[in-house]
């Protein structure tokens, strides 16, 4: 445990302070990992007295965090850390109220759980009312900008008043226990990291699917759409920690870097190659769980009669290095479909000759690893049917990897959680570096503009299914189909 801690959540009475921040920071504290020395502070412009923040936030517990972790004892203690502290962040005249809190000799952590527009703004009134110290750490949320310009101006104004070692960029997919188990899997077992290529592996497909619509956010999902919101940050960062190289150690900078690598090496889907390589889907009505839902257009909060904005992203790229040249990756992500789920399959080559009469019939080995609903690692492998009469049919076998209960644990950490105690330790190893930022909005920049110069438009796919019939084409097309778990 790191003591003499202070951490300031910015928009601390917001969705993401409420749902998320408190109810992680209490697991913690339950689980003895916080110094008790550590307090925390919620900042809002609200008028709100400490008692009433107190108030609000064993409310807010109560909703998401399950009755059999509530402790009392435990809430006594993270109770009395927290202080409420009025501040309007754009009037650098009120961050004295923070000012007075703060002990210089103690190392303060500022989450900024605010628009990323404000960032700029508050990183300048933090410095000018004397609040930042060469301790001091930021945690910045999703999403840095939403092009390769606008990030560079975000990083480089949070740059210019807190160092690249103390900023910690969020992308909470890295905060997933299968995401970490991803690097045990590579990096500690020689049997598997030996397969991990172009000569074992054929293909390999990430898909994050979502069954909900743009719940309320349709001013504001209108601007950005599937790539900015999805594809750029977590569905590139899973894609990196599949493909990267065995970095020198568990250091944040040897990982980041091997991240990085991996970027600069992801083949452009540009002007000459996007019609074969992408597919824009947007939805329209239909039935999730047996209800009716609406389409994109009909959400409430629709601003306008039309809009090409994409709700699905279907893509195949590829990584142009040794380990992997000629191995297709296929992206596929949106809302409104069939089913909820996050992974990531690694499908094997088949074998140069098959010695089992009905081998020929038998999908290939794959590796699938499960990042939602249900966090988990399987191993599609093919055994003898027993009996005396299946001489040589084979079936198909799940291996379950999942080592969760190897250690003890009841429940699984929400990734928050982990990304939290992370930024007590100072360590920065699950988050995003400045390179890794704007590789990847360079990247999407070049597919974005390829969309517009070739007037690729969306596809309507029915609400409830798995986006438009195009995607299917995007993969079948290769003698490859879609998982679709």
């Amino acid at each position: 445990m790191n003591s003499n801690i202070d951490l300031v959540i910015f928009g601390a009475r917001g969705d993401l302070a409420e749902r998320k921040l408190l109810p992680a920071l209490y697991q913690l504290d339950r689980a003895g990992l916080l110094d008790e020395s550590m307090r925390i502070a919620g900042l809002a412009r609200q008028e709100v007295t400490t008692e009433e923040f107190v108030g609000t936030t064993h409310e807010n517990l109560s909703k998401y965090v399950p009755a059999s972790d509530w402790d009392e004892q435990c809430w006594a203690r993270f109770s009395s850390r927290l202080t409420y502290v009025k501040v309007d962040f754009s009037k650098q005249e009120e961050y004295q109220n923070l000012k007075g809190w703060l002990n210089e000799e103690r190392t303060q952590i500022y989450y900024m759980a605010t628009p990323p527009s404000i960032f700029g703004l508050i990183c300048e009134n933090l410095d000018g009312s004397g609040c930042v110290f060469d301790s001091s750490r930021i945690v910045l949320e999703k999403p840095i900008g939403h092009d390769l310009k606008s990030s560079k101006e975000v990083n480089g104004t949070v740059g210019a008043f807190f160092p690249e070692r103390n900023i910690y960029r969020i992308d909470h997919y890295l905060g997933k226990e299968t995401v970490q188990n991803l690097l045990a899997l590579r990096f500690a077992n020689r049997m598997i990291n030996s397969q991990w290529d172009n000569t074992c592996v054929d293909h390999v497909q990430i898909t994050a699917a979502e069954t909900v619509g743009i719940e309320g956010r349709w001013s504001y999902y209108d601007k950005v759409g599937q790539l900015r919101d999805m594809v750029q940050n977590h569905l590139l960062q899973l894609l990196c920690m599949v493909a990267m190289e065995p970095p020198n150690s568990l250091q944040a900078d040897e990982i980041r870097a091997e991240k990085v690598k991996i970027l600069r090496a992801l083949s452009p889907i540009t002007e000459d190659n996007v019609v074969e390589q992408s597919v824009r889907g947007q939805y329209a009505a239909g039935w999730i769980d047996g209800q009716p839902v609406v389409g994109y257009m009909e959400e409430e909060g629709s601003e306008r009669n039309t809009s090409d904005t994409e709700t699905f992203v279907a893509l195949k790229t590829y990584v142009d290095n040794w380990r992997w040249a000629g191995v297709p990756f296929y992206l596929r992500t949106g809302k409104r479909m069939k089913t909820k789920g996050t992974e990531v399959v690694i499908t094997y080559k088949e074998h140069p000759h098959a010695i089992f009469p009905d081998s020929d019939d038998q999908a290939n080995n794959r590796l699938i690893i499960r990042l939602q609903p249900n966090e988990g690692i399987e191993l599609e492998m093919f055994s003898k049917k027993q009996g005396l009469k299946e001489r040589s049919s084979l079936e198909k076998r799940t291996l379950n990897l999942d080592f969760f209960d190897s250690s003890g644990e009841s429940r699984i950490a929400d990734a928050y959680e982990t990304l939290l105690l992370e930024v007590i330790k100072g360590d920065q190893w699950l988050f995003v570096s400045r390179d890794e930022v704007e590789s990847s909005w360079e990247w999407c920049d070049t597919l974005l503009d390829a969309w517009h110069n070739k007037g690729i438009s969306t596809k309507p796919y029915g609400s409830g299914t798995w986006g438009p019939s195009k995607s299917e084409m995007l993969i079948e097309k290769d003698g490859r189909n879609w998982r679709e778990g």
